[in-house]
C-alpha cells in the first residue's frame, strides 16, 4: 500500500479517535448525545447525500455488466447471512431486526470514505468512474431490501405479541416504514427526479452537496462515540471474525463471479474486487442504530475491518496482479 493511501486510512482513524476522545471527555452527552448525533446523521446528512447522488447520476452511462457482477453476489451473500441468522439466531439478542442488521454489517462496504480515494489513487479517472457507478446504487440495492426484511420481522413479532395477525394492516405498516425511511425515500425521490429529466437548481445542489460533505465526518465521529459507548465488548472475537469474512471471503466470491459468470478482466475486474474488499462502512452502524440492535457489534466491526484493510488490501492487489500475469 502506498504512503498516500496509508495516510488516507490514518486520517479516518484520527477522525474516529476525535469522536472517541470527545465522548470520553463528556462532550457528546452520553447515550442521549449518541442518539441525537445518530438521528442528525441518519435523518439529515445521509438523505441529502443519497438524494443528490441518485438525482445526478447518468443512468444511461452506467456499466450494467459491472454492476451485475458486483451486486448479484453481494446480495446473495447478504441474503445467505440473513437466512443463516434467521435459522440459528443471533447470540445475545432476540430482536427480530437482528438478522437483517448483521447481514448489512457483513455486506456494506465503505465505498465513499475509503473507496473513493482508494479507487482514485489506484485506478485513476477511469477506475474512479467505474467505482462511482457502484456507489450510486450501493445504498438502494443493499439497504432497501434489508429494511423491508427488518420491518417485516418486527411487524410479525408485534402481531404475535398482540395475538392478532392482520395481513392488510401488517403490509401497510411494512410499506409505510419501508418507504418513509431516511435511506430508501431520498433514493427513490432522487431516482424519480433523475428519470423525469429534471436538473437540480444550483442553490439546491449547493445545499445538498454541503449536507453530503457533512455526512462523511459525522459518520466517522459517530463510530468513535459509539466505541466509547459500547466498546469492543467482551466478545470481541465475534466482530473480528465478521471483519475477516468481509475482508477475505466476500471479495473472493465477487472475484469468482466476475471471472467465471460475467467474464470481466483488467481494470473492471480490479475495481470490482477492491470494492468488495473494502472495510465495513458507517452506514452499517447507522442501520443498527435505526433499529437499536447490535450497535456495539457494528461499531467494533467497522473499526476492526478498517484496520485489517491495511493488511488485506495489498493481498488482493497482489492476487489481481498475479491473475493479470497468468492471463497473458
Amino acid at each position: 500500500m502506498s504512503v498516500d493511501l496509508f495516510l488516507k486510512l490514518f486520517t479516518l482513524f484520527v477522525v474516529v479517535g476525535i469522536g472517541y476522545g470527545a465522548a470520553r471527555a463528556g462532550l457528546t452527552g452520553g447515550a442521549v448525545g449518541l442518539r441525537t448525533l445518530s438521528n442528525i446523521g441518519f435523518l439529515v446528512f445521509v438523505p441529502g447525500l443519497l438524494f443528490r447522488t441518485t438525482a445526478t447520476v447518468r443512468l444511461a452511462a452506467l456499466p450494467w455488466r459491472l454492476l451485475a457482477a458486483f451486486f448479484v453476489p453481494l446480495l446473495l451473500w447478504a441474503l445467505g447471512v440473513w437466512v443463516w441468522q434467521r435459522l440459528h439466531g443471533v447470540a445475545g439478542t432476540d430482536d427480530p431486526a437482528a438478522p437483517a442488521t448483521r447481514a448489512v454489517t457483513l455486506s456494506f462496504g465503505n465505498s465513499v470514505q475509503v473507496g473513493l480515494p482508494f479507487a482514485a489513487a489506484l485506478f485513476g479517472e477511469e477506475g474512479l468512474r467505474l467505482h462511482v457507478a457502484l456507489v450510486s446504487l450501493h445504498a438502494i440495492l443493499l439497504l432497501s431490501p434489508f429494511t423491508v426484511l427488518a420491518e417485516a420481522a418486527r411487524a410479525r413479532a408485534a402481531a404475535r405479541h398482540t395475538g392478532a395477525w392482520a395481513i392488510g394492516q401488517t403490509l401497510l405498516t411494512i410499506a409505510r416504514q419501508t418507504l418513509i425511511h431516511p435511506v430508501v425515500l431520498p433514493v427513490l425521490l432522487g431516482m424519480a427526479w433523475n428519470l423525469g429529466g429534471l436538473a437540480l437548481p444550483q442553490w439546491t445542489d449547493s445545499v445538498l452537496q454541503m449536507l453530503g460533505q457533512g455526512a462523511v465526518p459525522l459518520s466517522l465521529v459517530l463510530i468513535g462515540v459509539s466505541l466509547d459507548q459500547y466498546g469492543l465488548g467482551p466478545r470481541w472475537s465475534v466482530p473480528a471474525r465478521m471483519a475477516a469474512l468481509k475482508l477475505l471471503l466476500l471479495p473472493a466470491l465477487v472475484a469468482v463471479s466476475g471471472v467465471l459468470v460475467f467474464h470481466l478482466d483488467g481494470l473492471p475486474l480490479s475495481v470490482l474486487v477492491m470494492a468488495a474488499a473494502l472495510p465495513v462502512g458507517s452506514n452499517a452502524l447507522l442501520f443498527a442504530q435505526r433499529y437499536r440492535v447490535l450497535e456495539g457489534e457494528a461499531s467494533a466491526v467497522i473499526v476492526l475491518s478498517t484496520a485489517g484493510f491495511a493488511l488485506t488490501a495489498p493481498l488482493w492487489l497482489s492476487a489481481l496482479a498475479w491473475w493479470r500475469m497468468a492471463g497473458r
